[in-house]
């Protein structure tokens, strides 16, 4: 039996198959591609077959389940309009039976479209059923391309204080910084530079996803959203976009200049991941971080030793690359529990 697990976010939809046997997992591949739901959500039918089909027929389908997030794009005048048509389209797209991820587990479209925001960024409760089966008690972090998710979980289930985006923001559990598609001059004021302090450009010139490059901590096949000047995706023309930060150019800053630059960049998201994971860790008395998403590493880990909480990776249970996609892993998983 072939369950399609969905995660469709604001900037990428990401899809995990997973190859049960008699309810055991027997294999899972994954995929994912970009695609800006603010411009771009009339693609999404075509992308979530044209995702399938890069694994499989899309006859050999027995259910899917979707999680989202993008909901929150501001192609939809409200959240709620946002998730009845993410429901909408997946419903015409498919002729299996589908699922969907909400605060109160899997439902199906009759059940959801009568309170359609409990799918509203419901993705992170599909993570949670992974991270309670590594350690029933710890807080998993999971930062992907543009946000965080700063979850508890108490005797293998999850306990956020947040039940929506908005209340998360005022519990540490949802940190709206990423390793890809974060404005640099969101979080950052000031940049220490050659004795002295810059204050930056407030403009979109530059974000995370160039700090990454220049310090080889992604490569360009990571590097999946656009640029913010349409320009190339190199490590000259991230130094480019960072040096535009300063209102210079690199032929003001040197290569030594940005990196330094960039190295303070990454310090400071690092703290302010830290602020919300130890908002989390001493509001519920919990001494383990799980860590998955693309910024496990560069991210997550270094918060969580900062604070000096032990971590471990959810790549001990999955491959470092799909960690990236562990929501639509986790949900192709509470799928098969409900259908099952």
């Amino acid at each position: 039996m072939k369950i399609a697990g969905f995660d469709i976010g604001g900037a990428n939809t990401d899809l995990a198959i997973i190859d049960f046997s008699q309810s055991k997992i027997k294999k899972i591949k994954i995929a994912y591609e970009y695609l800006p739901m603010w411009t771009n959500n009339e693609d999404l039918s075509k992308v979530l077959i044209k995702l399938i089909e890069k694994i499989c027929p899309i006859e050999e389908i027995d259910f899917v389940g979707i999680s989202m997030t993008a909901e929150l794009v501001d192609a939809y005048p409200t959240k709620k309009d946002g998730v009845l048509d993410i429901i909408e389209k997946c419903e015409n797209t498919f002729t299996c039976p589908i699922g969907y991820v909400t605060l109160d587990g899997i439902v199906k479209k009759d059940e959801l479209i009568q309170n359609p925001l409990k799918a509203a960024a419901a993705n992170w409760i599909a993570t949670s059923k992974i991270a309670a089966s590594i350690n029933p008690n710890c807080i998993f972090i999971d930062t992907g391309s543009t946000t965080t998710d700063i979850i508890p979980i108490k005797n293998g289930k999850q306990c956020s204080k947040g039940k929506s985006d908005f209340e998360r923001l005022a519990t540490g559990e949802l940190i709206y910084t990423g390793t890809l598609r974060t404005n640099l001059a969101s979080f950052i004021d000031k940049i220490p530079l050659n004795n002295k302090k810059y204050r930056v450009s407030s403009e979109l010139f530059a974000q995370t996803a160039d700090i990454y490059m220049i310090l080889d901590l992604i490569s360009e096949k990571d590097y999946i959203c656009d640029t913010l000047d349409g320009k190339g995706k190199s490590k000259d023309h991230c130094m480019k976009r960072i040096a535009r930060l300063l209102c210079a150019d690199t032929e003001i800053l040197n290569k030594k200049d940005i990196i330094q630059i960039s190295k303070f960049i990454h310090k400071t998201q690092i703290s302010q991941i830290a602020d919300g994971l130890k908002q989390v860790q001493k509001r519920e008395n919990l001494n383990l971080v799980i860590t998955t998403g693309l910024g496990k590493d560069i991210l997550d880990k270094k918060a969580a030793q900062s604070l000096n909480i032990p971590v471990i990776s959810m790549d001990t249970i999955l491959t470092p690359e799909q960690c990236i996609v562990a929501p639509a892993i986790g949900t192709a998983i509470m799928i098969n529990e409900f259908f099952n």
